[in-house]
């Protein structure tokens, strides 16, 4: 699910993660100021966020590889002029590398083969230098997502910009699992919806009003998506994230 956000507006993005339990003001305000530095090094690490450059929707049938601005996969300049071609066939996609290019599959030299897209959390990465690639599936589409480490959204950026932490938002919440998952729609930031599964809801009050949230389940913990009057002003357009433990029990 993590490749939901654009690179654009990842600067934008702000999101608390905090273990339920209790914690005093001063401990609170230091857990969130540990998670914030944390997530700063997440963006800044190879193949983070801030290496993220293009996303190009793939065409049915041959779409060639490389820093050529005119084929339908456009790569960095630092790349080889065609790394190769990516096949689409009935919804699949299928990697041809060009001969003689060190391209990288998975860490080994690449050889043909099919490519797992982002839907398979295992999914397969191509390289070559300092590029990174893979597919990723919107919906019924088909697409590519290009990494550079030497991108200028990584070299030119001095960090966050974060709100004034404040433990009053910081809320417990009463899980209730429904009998049966049921799907949520999510509008993606590249105009997609993208369908998941609700295990169940949280209710919580704020000022004396209750409220309900519907999370979905990603690697392993709860998933809130929400948009706030922030949203595409100070903080990202599409949604403000926030994760939490799964409940035991």
């Amino acid at each position: 699910m993590s490749a939901r956000i654009s690179v654009a507006s990842i600067l934008l993005t702000a999101a608390i993660t905090a273990s339920a339990g209790d914690q005093s003001a001063a401990d609170y305000q230091r857990s969130v100021s540990q998670w914030r530095a944390g997530r700063e090094a997440q963006l800044k690490a190879d193949n983070g966020w801030l290496t993220v450059v293009a996303l190009d929707w793939l065409k049915e049938g041959e779409n060639r590889v490389g820093s050529n601005p005119a084929f339908e996969v456009p790569l960095p300049k630092s790349a080889p002029g065609r790394v190769g071609t990516i096949i689409v066939k009935a919804g699949k996609a299928h990697f041809r590398p060009a001969p003689g290019v060190p391209v990288l599959f998975n860490g080994k030299p690449a050889i043909e083969t099919d490519l797992k897209s982002d839907a398979d959390p295992k999914y397969d990465v191509l390289d070559i230098g300092r590029v990174r690639f893979f597919i990723i599936k919107r919906e019924d589409k088909l697409g590519v997502r290009v990494k550079d480490n030497d991108s200028a959204a990584r070299r030119e950026f001095t960090g966050m910009r974060w709100y004034p932490i404040d433990p009053s938002w910081r809320v417990q919440a009463t899980y209730t699992p429904w009998d049966k998952p049921h799907p949520v729609t999510f509008d993606t930031a590249v105009g997609l919806k993208e369908q998941d599964e609700s295990p169940g809801y949280v209710t919580f009050m704020r000022n004396g009003k209750e409220y309900r949230l519907e999370p979905v389940v990603d690697e392993g913990q709860l998933w809130f998506v929400m948009r706030d009057q922030t949203s595409g002003k100070t903080t990202y357009g599409a949604s403000r994230f926030l994760y939490a433990d799964l409940p035991k029990g």
